[in-house]
């Protein structure tokens, strides 16, 4: 028994020495969102500051006004349209200096619905990819890079993702084994310390699953994916219901879909899923017990709004203003539930939304709970129309 509880103990230090490698993923891979949250109280840069650094960049920037004219445009830029850097470009309007229809619509949109476009633009024999971020005051931001280097850089961080999966999956698989063959070993005096580690490990193995994943659904860009498919939401929310059932039961947590009897979206069937399972366990990790979590899908134009409403303690100021940062965990005396999660779910539902092109919000419901609304683009027109439908 003595060798049995050294090999425990061999075990936790292992699991130690793995978490030591994890944290030096969490440090590459979190390290923007803490130095967001780390320089909330300092002072911004100034405007020149700015700019500056706008014209050292290796991305093309453009600044338009609220009329449409040239505010600012930074060297890259002029290198990728082929403008002539002695040429005053500065207030000029946009559209004569880059008399494209694509990427005129695109700006309209933008200013319009107030969110960002992406589209791809052939110009000066470059294959581009532009991002056209609105900002405040009537101001825009058309981003330019060369889709070749970037579709490179993707390529290779992509690369850097596969092989951090390997070199961390294969340890906590085996870890995991020889905790299961321990579990059987082992009396009821160290159970608790063979549990324990069984427990630290799944949890390890979701928390690097989730940043791998996170990882992955930054380097997509919007609109792309090879496995676009029409998705029924409504089959689809009900799919993702039935697999969390088991967690919402012994709790007495029931369920409500108000839906159109049919509402098809074009989209990544797997990581809609993906996010409908975290909504979920998130809504769940809040609802009290014997409460409702009442999910709705509205079709407004082309774009769907799926809204996950649970009747928990709702969303402090703090978690509004932190909710879908990487890592962020709100007050956890306000779960009604003992699991904890790896601090990554809604980091990855407002990924899956930007890769749709689509956004997520969060609120608070007027008689309490939280409201959390996921907003989609792509809803594919059908001759099927029928009653709205409603299950509980």
């Amino acid at each position: 028994m003595a060798s049995v509880i050294a090999l425990a103990r061999n075990l936790e230090l292992f699991l130690v020495l793995v978490l030591g490698a994890c944290l030096g993923l969490l440090a590459c891979l979190g390290v923007a969102a803490w130095r967001r949250r780390a320089g909330l109280n300092r002072p911004l840069p100034r405007a020149r500051q700015l700019l500056s650094w706008i014209d050292s960049s290796a991305i093309g920037w453009i600044l338009l006004d609220r009329q449409g004219q040239i505010g600012h445009i930074n060297p890259r830029a002029e290198r990728i349209l082929l403008l002539d850097a002695g040429r005053l470009l500065i207030g000029q309007p946009f559209s004569e200096v880059c008399p494209d229809p694509g990427l005129s619509s695109s700006i309209r949109i933008a200013r319009r619905q107030d969110r960002p476009q992406r589209l791809e633009w052939h110009s000066g024999g470059h294959d581009l990819d532009v991002m056209v971020v609105p900002g405040r005051d009537g101001w825009l931001g058309v981003q330019l890079q060369n889709r070749r280097s970037l579709d490179a850089q993707l390529e290779q961080q992509e690369r850097w993702v596969s092989d951090v999966a390997h070199e961390l999956k294969t340890p906590l698989t085996a870890l995991l084994l020889v905790g299961d063959s321990l579990a059987a070993q082992v009396n009821s005096q160290n159970a608790r310390l063979v549990e324990r580690l069984q427990r630290e490990l799944l949890r390890l193995q979701e928390l690097v699953g989730d940043l791998l994943e996170l990882s992955r659904l930054e380097n997509t860009l919007p609109g792309t994916g090879s496995r676009v498919m029409v998705v029924d939401l409504p089959q689809l929310v009900e799919q993702v219901w039935a697999s969390v059932r088991p967690l919402a039961d012994p709790r007495q947590i029931g369920f409500e879909l108000h839906a159109p009897a049919q509402l098809q979206l074009c989209g990544d069937n797997s990581r809609l899923h993906r996010a409908l399972l975290n909504l979920f366990d998130n809504a769940l990790r809040y609802s009290p017990d014997g409460g409702v979590v009442k999910v709705s899908l509205d079709r407004r134009g082309g774009w769907c709004q799926l809204s996950v409403a649970d009747q928990g303690p709702g969303l402090s100021e703090d978690d509004l203003a932190h909710l879908f940062e990487r890592f962020y965990r709100g007050d956890p005396s306000r779960a009604r539930s003992q699991r904890i999660g790896s601090g990554l779910g809604l980091s990855i539902v407002q990924q899956i939304a930007v890769t749709h092109g689509g956004r997520i919000q969060a609120s608070n419901q007027p008689a309490g709970g939280a409201l959390l609304e996921l907003i989609l683009p792509g809803v594919v027109d059908s001759e099927r129309s029928g009653e709205p439908y409603l299950k509980s």
